[in-house]
């Protein structure tokens, strides 16, 4: 490991609340392809079995920062524990409904009751900024977060698929939820690196998304998720027109890998200048990325273009991690983080849910035409909100880089 990465985790517990992090992480990338693959198998209505990946995707989206809220008001401990112990129930529920072959709504009930999983990315990345704030090391901690990420969806749908159609249908959901016990109640045993709660009397009062500063990456993100939904099930569909579904997986895999590759390089360097701009450079950068899946004919291009394609994404994630940390205030920051994967949440369902009409009415060619345009949309939403991220939170110094940057100008 490079000398940044070892240094981070010179920190008493970094290398186990972030392991307990990754293995609370894994569920992100297996339920919801689980619950799909697991569906189609027992009842062999892919219909029903996206809408149910759909509803748990939507609701997490509407419950997971109202879980964040609570984090910060009363600590990870005392929030995690239970609202797991709701998503496990709920997972318990929906294996035995489809398992039993109970009536349709249940299995919707059992699904929008997953949405109570706790966003475990947000909660590792709370954990070292307490540790590291205002350090080029929390700028690390954020890089090797973000590559934790992409190899949880580059592994983690290879794992459910495999076990749910090599083993028994229900595994690869059954799987995601132990992982998702064992690594929330590891997490929360270790009490020395858990962030302080801010209580209410001590809060600015609202919620996180009144910053103006995260309405902008929030709604970038929308955007930008839209992007990825859409990329995920054209591929599939492009690699199926041309008889090889099943190298749209490793395809996909590369996408993923040229992210993580590009978080690995990042997380090493030590870059000056405004991040606002880095940020709106990635977000331009991700768009410009999906115009050669336009133009290519072969599953081979196309995995040379999804590569990429993908160096631009854990970049631009860690960009924006660190716009959060400077733009809500330290009592909302658990809650920031995960507007920020919600809105990427919502734009994965958009995209995908718009880029299967395209394809059932144009072909998967004309597909990438979504990921395309939303990418366009990305842009456009960066360019219009730039100047709310130049204002910082009320109270919040701003981070390392910015300070450095002030006092360049004043002595100027």
């Amino acid at each position: 490991m490079p000398s940044p990465y070892r240094a981070l985790f010179a920190a008493p517990g970094s290398k186990r609340f972030s392991a307990a992090g990754f293995l609370g992480r894994m569920p992100l990338s297996m339920m919801g392809i689980g619950v799909v693959t697991m569906v189609s198998q027992l009842t062999g209505r892919y219909g029903l079995a996206g809408a149910l990946s759909a509803t748990m995707a939507l609701s997490a989206a509407a419950i997971g920062p109202q879980i964040s809220r609570l984090v910060d008001r009363y600590g990870q401990r005392r929030v995690l524990r239970p609202a797991t112990l709701g998503a496990l129930a709920a997972v318990t529920g929906l294996l035995l409904a489809a398992h039993l072959e109970w009536p349709d709504w249940v299995l919707f009930v059992c699904a929008a009751g997953i949405g109570c999983v706790p966003s475990l990315g947000a909660m590792v990345r709370a954990r070292w900024a307490a540790l590291y704030r205002g350090t080029p090391q929390l700028h690390t901690a954020y890089s090797f977060e973000s590559v934790m990420d992409e190899v949880c969806f580059i592994f983690g749908p290879i794992i459910s698929i495999g076990l749910s159609t090599a083993w028994f249908p229900e595994a690869g959901p059954l799987l995601a939820g132990c992982f998702l016990a064992a690594g929330v109640f590891w997490l929360t045993a270790q009490r020395a690196t858990e962030p302080e709660p801010h209580p209410r009397a001590h809060q600015g009062g609202g919620s996180a998304l009144r910053s103006p500063g995260l309405q902008v990456l929030v709604a970038t993100f929308v955007a930008s998720g839209a992007i990825f939904g859409a990329v995920d099930v054209v591929t599939v569909a492009f690699a199926d027109e041309r008889g090889h579904k099943a190298a749209a997986s490793v395809v996909l895999a590369l996408y993923a890998a040229g992210s993580c590759t590009a978080g690995l390089v990042f997380g090493l360097l030590r870059l000056a200048g405004s991040p606002e701009r880095r940020w709106l450079l990635g977000i331009c950068t991700m768009a410009v990325s999906m115009i050669p899946l336009l133009l290519v004919g072969n599953l081979s291009l196309l995995a040379v273009a999804l590569f990429v394609a993908g160096l631009s994404i854990a970049p631009t994630m860690i960009t924006t991690m660190s716009l959060i940390e400077e733009h809500v205030p330290r009592a909302h920051l658990t809650e920031g983080m995960t507007w920020v994967s919600t809105g990427l949440a919502v734009g994965v369902a958009l995209g995908s849910s718009v880029a299967g009409w395209v394809i059932d009415a144009a072909g998967a060619h004309a597909g990438y035409g979504v990921p395309a345009v939303s990418g366009a949309v990305a842009v456009a939403v960066g360019f219009l909100g730039y100047r709310r991220l130049n204002r910082p939170a009320p109270g919040r110094g701003g981070t390392l880089e910015h300070h450095s940057e002030r006092e360049e100008r004043h002595v100027a």
